[in-house]
């Protein structure tokens, strides 16, 4: 009897081993999965999910692109050094802008600071309001 308690008790924490393992690996590949998908800068502004939960508007070209950088540009020009990672950024900051972001301008001050820029509060306003004139007006 001890022995089958004993054989019982070491298969049972075999098995939780062996799920929260696989479970551990799973989860980091997902989490690879995600990060690759958004940029680094949307990190923790996403204020519980808002930007993952609603739609990315399209990808803007030609001048609508051009109005968006000059938004980005407005705020502080070291933002646009990379565009395409200035045009993402602003992709997902409209994404929480229509999903309800609860401090959307907090949100956009993280979200665009990236490459050694630090934005305030104050500075994620502006780039909201210049989003909202360009690439997410509101509905």
């Amino acid at each position: 009897m001890r022995i089958r308690t004993t054989t019982v008790a070491v298969v049972a924490i075999l098995t939780v081993t062996v799920v929260g393992c696989s479970s551990d690996k799973d989860s980091d590949s997902k989490a690879d999965t995600i990060k690759s998908a958004v940029p680094e800068a949307s990190g923790a502004a996403d204020n519980g999910g808002a930007a993952k939960n609603a739609d990315l508007p399209p990808e803007p070209t030609g001048a609508e692109r051009d109005a968006v950088l000059a938004t980005i540009l407005d705020v502080n020009s070291n933002l646009i050094h990379d565009e395409d990672k200035a045009i993402n950024a602003a992709r997902n900051q409209c994404a929480a802008l229509d999903g309800g972001a609860t401090d959307p301008d907090h949100s956009a001050a993280q979200r665009f600071s990236y490459d050694g820029v630090t934005l305030t509060d104050d500075d994620g306003s502006h780039i909201n309001f210049g989003l909202r004139k360009t690439l997410c007006p509101e509905s």
